[in-house]
């Protein structure tokens, strides 16, 4: 049951947010780079989030019809926002505030679950060893880097901020780790299971927090899988058994904020994606990167409050609803939420759509934007379609009326009322 509000919010908000924002080039600028904590520093010197208004971006979320929030505590860089005991590489060092705790207070405020992410990965410790991923891969004697680093010490660093995250900020409702990556490339070694000592991490999450969902990104299984970036075509299965799953997804490809990225989502696209998540039993997680001085920025807060606009006109087909047990029409997807089923139309048919198998199944159709009844009839299958008469439709097919003018809203939703 600790899934129970995850399956039902089916739309959250992700927050990346780090000393990578001020560079504006992506989160994995270090990476990408292969910048030196030397190179690096000036970011954390310069870090001056003025403009991250923690309440702003909770009411921005609820607005958008998301149920949970989840903010980047430790991003691969290694800068923490919270008030951490064991680093002095830490938003309280850098500008005096803990953004963990302003964020933790501003969702309780909204009523929204509260989420934490969490890199596995820390390019700043002077004991997580160089490999395949990390920024100086590059260099010519990687050995040397790494004599004398101890991922020992490094577990027990890492551990040790999972705890404080888990004991100072009251329930949290989920953890998002970040990443696994066991396979050698170009000679080094990557990092498994092991090296985050993964079992007992989950151990430790589970005795601190029972009732918190986590992740499957330590290398073991865990409550939830996270597709980053692409949207499945099926309900995710496992042995034969469903899997509780989330499609993360950003706004124009990158996390952190990407100041001359202009690759932005069309909205239309972000709504179809969120119903196709919900139409297989899946959540969308949606990111914005806030800027270097921690404002959301203004191509996000227009994206997120056409979604707000759609949603608030369409929460009962995303929120609380699920996959359907109907084939639908090639005109877009179905959600169901009890006894009512949703036609999301991702295309817009000329004057029909008609739905298999569902004659004699329907009480009532419906738009949902504005509750304005729709005709329906049952084609007779055994009558040539001829001129305008929509007929030759197989048996037990389902027809809906509809006006020429597609409706002025981003997504078009029929409601369906299923007989008992």
């Amino acid at each position: 049951m600790r899934q129970q509000w995850f399956d039902e919010a089916r739309f959250g908000m992700f927050v990346h947010f780090g000393l990578y924002s001020a560079a504006a080039r992506h989160e994995w600028v270090q990476n990408y780079e292969r910048l030196t904590d030397e190179d690096y520093r000036q970011y954390f010197e310069h870090f001056d989030p003025d403009r991250f208004d923690a309440g702003a971006l909770a009411r921005q979320a609820k607005r958008a019809g998301m149920g949970y929030v989840v903010l980047t505590t430790k991003h691969h860089e290694g800068f923490a926002l919270w008030d951490t005991a064991l680093s002095d590489f830490d938003s309280v060092t850098a500008c005096g505030r803990d953004l963990v705790r302003e964020y933790v207070d501003a969702l309780r405020a909204e009523g929204l679950r509260v989420g934490f992410y969490h890199s596995v990965i820390d390019w700043h410790h002077p004991d997580f060893t160089v490999d395949w991923n990390h920024p100086r891969r590059g260099d010519a004697d990687v050995a040397a880097l790494n004599a004398g680093r101890d991922m020992d010490r490094y577990r027990a660093f890492l551990h040790g901020q999972v705890r404080e995250l888990l004991t100072g900020y009251g329930p949290i409702d989920y953890l998002f780790f970040d990443f696994t990556y066991p396979h050698d490339r170009d000679g080094l070694a990557g990092k498994g299971p092991e090296d985050w000592d993964a079992e007992g991490l989950l151990a430790l999450c589970r005795s601190l927090q029972p009732q918190m969902l986590v992740n499957d990104r330590l290398g073991i299984p865990a409550d939830f899988v996270t597709p980053e970036q692409y949207q499945p075509t099926s309900p995710l299965m496992r042995d034969g058994r469903p899997l509780v799953w989330e499609a993360c997804q950003t706004m124009n490809g990158a996390w952190g904020y990407d100041r001359d990225n202009d690759d932005q989502k069309p909205v239309d696209l972000l709504v179809r994606m969120l119903v196709d998540s919900v139409s297989m039993d899946g959540n969308m997680l949606l990111n914005i990167g806030p800027d270097g001085r921690g404002a959301i920025a203004p191509r996000d807060c227009a994206a997120l409050d056409e979604i707000g606009e759609w949603m608030q006109l369409h929460r009962d087909a995303v929120v609380g609803a699920g996959h359907a047990p109907f084939a639908p029409p090639r005109e877009g997807v179905y959600t169901q939420r009890g006894d009512r089923l949703y036609l999301h139309l991702f295309t817009w048919p000329l004057g029909f759509v008609h739905l298999a198998g569902l004659a004699g199944k329907v009480t009532y159709a419906r738009f949902l934007h504005d509750g304005s009844w729709l005709r329906t009839s049952v084609a007779d299958p055994d009558q040539v379609a001829d001129l305008m008469t929509p007929e030759g439709e197989p048996e037990g097919t389902l027809t809906v009326h509809l006006p020429v003018a597609r409706p002025d809203v981003v997504l078009p939703v029929i409601e369906l009322t299923l007989a008992d």
